[in-house]
């Protein structure tokens, strides 16, 4: 198919991949515009943006498609579909039909289940076991529209939010390939009115840690941000960045290092922080970690 791609972050790149390995006709990549980053604040372009100049694919960044001249710039591609994945614009209702066979969502959730921006932080600070991901036939409201096909996958009792974020990207690459191949014979399925969630953006300042809270909500916001912005905590009066944890056994006084090898006293039981990371220092596992700033047991973290 002659198609058009519009990502912009790492999780939408094996898309892009997939679909020219699968011998697509990608005319025209759409992205978010290079933005300031670094010591410097030098623009850079987004991983999209880099893959598809690395791929000598054609790169468009509009910063709106409101525009009627966007609009007929897209449109003049004459594309039979267009994939969208973690893009960072809406699309307007002249763009979601120009494509032949209209405009397919790729969406990190097992819709009506976490609609919004941030499905897969969610889906791991809810504690769910299984997610994946559905192909949508795209319309005008909040991922609302009919799925065309979904594949599931489990959550592992320790998995963060990075690592089911890259299982995830896997799996809708392979997903949007198939459903490519089978478009016009799939039969769009509405979302159910029961069952909808909503998955807000991650705030930062969820990232807190209140010990006082059960150990299973806390390893539940660990894991369900790392590795970002990361969960934290106060060791000695300098902040740490949790990034992996699992339940363990043990009580105590809520933030009490009920050992020296981080495992910490929660409200309700327990939870062992298997990777951390210190200001200005890469992330760690605990026994490295401890290393460089032992926590013996006794010790409270927090404010």
């Amino acid at each position: 198919m002659r198609l058009i791609f519009m990502g912009t972050p790492e999780f939408s790149v094996p898309v892009l991949e997939a679909l020219v390995a699968a011998g697509h006709d990608v005319a025209a990549v759409y992205c978010q515009p290079p933005r300031p980053a670094g010591r410097g604040k030098k623009d850079r372009p987004t991983p999209v943006h880099a893959r598809a100049l690395e791929m000598g694919l054609e790169v468009r960044h509009p910063v709106s498609l409101k525009g009627e001249e966007a609009q007929e710039a897209f449109a003049d591609l004459d594309a039979d579909a267009a994939v969208v994945v973690a893009y960072g614009l809406i699309l307007p209702q002249a763009v979601l039909d120009a494509p032949r066979l209209g405009c397919l969502n790729i969406h990190a959730s097992l819709l009506p289940r976490w609609r919004g921006a941030a499905p897969i932080h969610r889906a791991v600070m809810a504690g769910d076991s299984r997610t994946g991901v559905c192909i949508m036939q795209m319309e005008a409201g909040l991922d609302t529209g009919p799925v065309l096909l979904r594949r599931e996958m489990e959550i592992g009792a320790e998995e963060t939010t990075g690592a089911l974020h890259d299982r995830l990207s896997v799996l809708g690459a392979e997903a949007v390939v198939e459903a490519l191949a089978r478009l016009e014979s799939l039969t769009p399925e509405p979302q159910p009115e029961e069952g909808v969630t909503y998955a807000a953006k991650i705030d930062k300042a969820e990232a807190a840690v209140d010990w006082t809270r059960p150990a299973i909500e806390v390893d539940r916001q660990i894991r369900g941000l790392s590795p970002f912005p990361g969960a934290w905590t106060l060791i000695g009066g300098e902040r740490v960045k949790l990034l992996g944890s699992r339940l363990a056994e043990g009580r105590g006084q809520p933030g009490e290092a009920l050992t020296g090898d981080l495992r910490i006293a929660c409200g309700e039981g327990a939870v062992e922080i298997t990777r951390a990371q210190r200001a200005g220092k890469g992330a760690q596992a605990a026994a490295v970690f401890l290393n460089g700033l032992p926590v013996p047991a006794g010790t409270v973290l927090g404010g």
